[in-house]
């Protein structure tokens, strides 16, 4: 099972140091996804870290970073999004249903399933799936190691996600919910917690 880090949605002070901590620690894939924001910021942060960590990183939009810093690929947030003309790399889709991971997984090196689990950070957004729809999926062959899932994964539930089949877990806010972006400096808790996801994994 893989372990895919998406960054926080806004860039803060301390993001390269701490990024760059965490690929030391193991982190294999972090997808860089930062909605409504400038380029430029996208490529400051780019620039900050270390080049052998390029290969590394998935980025959500702006998709010329791709072949500017040699980065791992891009990912499409709709599942049936048609990738930029003349692109040529990896790509990974997201998929909202069930229904699209079929023909999405036929495009795609890997997908996310969203809203897998509640939300952590938003108390409106409830789980799309039920155990038994996900354990039917998994039967059917539709949930298998390229279907990563996305939406309030966090530490506890891991094991769920080992059991139904699932072939990685994208983190989000279980991570950076351990530091305070405006208030701290000290990100050690956040360091740690990433040690604990990763053994998990």
């Amino acid at each position: 099972m893989k372990l895919i880090i998406m960054t926080s949605p806004t860039y803060f002070v301390e993001e390269d140091k701490i990024l760059e901590t965490l690929f030391e620690e193991g982190m294999e894939m972090l997808h860089l996804n930062k909605p409504d924001s400038s380029p430029v910021y996208a490529e400051r942060l780019l620039s900050l870290l270390p080049e052998e960590y390029h290969k590394k990183i998935v980025v959500h939009d702006n998709y010329y970073l791709k072949n500017e810093y040699g980065l791992a690929g891009i990912h499409l947030d709709e599942a049936d999004a048609e990738a930029p003309q003349g692109y040529k790399g990896k790509i990974s889709r997201t998929c909202r249903s069930l229904e699209e991971l079929k023909s999405a997984k036929k495009q795609s090196k890997y997908v996310f399933l969203r809203d897998v689990f509640d939300s952590i950070s938003d108390a409106n957004g409830k789980a799309s799936f039920s155990y038994d729809q996900l354990k039917e999926a998994a039967h059917r062959g539709l949930i298998d190691k390229h279907v990563y899932a996305l939406g309030g994964v966090r530490l506890e539930n891991i094991k769920v996600l080992k059991e139904l089949g699932f072939g990685g877990a994208v983190i989000c806010n279980d991570l950076w919910t351990r530091f305070d972006i405006h208030n701290e400096q000290d990100y050690r808790n956040l360091i740690i917690h990433f040690t604990k996801l990763y053994k998990a994994i």
